[in-house]
């Protein structure tokens, strides 16, 4: 059994909603809570320090006019960028912490050559280049994939999106990049109403499954056998990075789907049968306890 890693801050519990919310520091809490007791012996890490270098990946991904919208509520004491979607006085340096945590996950997994958890919030893929929506402030995912392209000997990175809403974002900032391949597997008709399985990209780099309210495991692997790992195979990638959501669990408040823990499991395995350079990083998932389960079936796999 090979240890596993993860990267991981407290500091990524202090974006916190003033009310009730979802999207809530105790989601973190509840799976570290659940790693530590099953994987007694992995390797935990703080991202590095965010420095002035981080803008840089920052601006390619989002504009400076929006990036500073970010740092003005936040500097303002907090606010709502839409109905979902809110901050606090320190969420602005908490996403941009996130976002060094995904870039770390890629140096981490490209020098191990194996995989890596990266345990951060406020997820990433609804965010858009100039809109944070669905709780999401910064494009995590797409970043990473960005960035990734920048590490030597990646070519091609591919980013697969299992979590049960479709990352409207992540796909509009990676589409029109042919060393970029993206694929969602999600709920439909569900938010953000994007994601339509016509939808084939610029380059024919998208591949977007919806999926029926009442889908169960069986389908996705259905889908995973005849769809997704054929569509990897063809792209060749040399990085994979995984939007980690937890959602479509059949306990998920938020969804219709029917996936159950062992689900997760058998989806990374797929995963690794494409490359071993993997970053898992976290997106949605909000019944803490489906959560926690599902995050660690997925790491066994993994450490197995």
């Amino acid at each position: 059994m090979v240890n596993p890693r993860f990267i991981y801050s407290d500091r990524f519990l202090d974006h916190r909603c003033r009310q009730f919310h979802f999207e809530r520091p105790e989601r973190l809490t509840t799976i570290c809570q659940h790693l530590r007791t099953a994987f007694p012996n992995a390797v935990w890490r703080e991202p590095t320090p965010v420095s002035e270098g981080l803008r840089c990946w920052l601006e390619q991904i989002h504009s400076p006019l929006y990036l500073q919208q970010l740092a003005d509520i936040a500097a303002a004491g907090g606010g709502w960028l839409d109905a979902d979607t809110y901050l606090n006085e320190h969420s602005y340096d908490v996403a941009l912490l996130a976002v060094q945590a995904w870039l770390d996950g890629v140096n981490d997994t490209c020098e191990a050559q194996s995989p890596v958890f990266v345990l951060t919030r406020p997820p990433g893929h609804h965010a858009l280049r100039e809109r944070g929506m669905g709780f999401c402030l910064l494009a995590n995912a797409a970043i990473a994939a960005h960035y990734g392209l920048s590490v030597a000997g990646i070519e091609r990175v591919a980013i697969l999106d299992w979590d049960v809403h479709h990352g409207n974002g992540t796909q509009a900032l990676v589409q029109h990049h042919p060393q970029i391949a993206y694929c969602s597997l999600h709920e439909s008709p569900a938010y953000p109403y994007t994601g339509a399985e016509s939808d084939r990209g610029c380059h024919g780099n998208v591949l977007n499954l919806p999926m029926a309210a009442g889908a169960t495991g069986a389908t996705y692997q259905l889908a995973f056998r005849e769809r997704v790992i054929p569509f990897l195979q063809e792209f060749e990638p040399d990085l994979l990075i995984l939007s980690a959501g937890y959602d479509a669990h059949r306990d998920d408040p938020l969804s219709g789907i029917d996936l159950d823990d062992t689900d997760y499991g058998w989806m990374i395995g797929q995963c690794l049968q494409i490359t071993h350079r993997i970053v898992v990083g976290l997106e949605g998932g909000y019944n803490l306890d489906a959560l926690g389960r599902s995050v660690v079936a997925t790491v066994q796999a993994i450490a197995h």
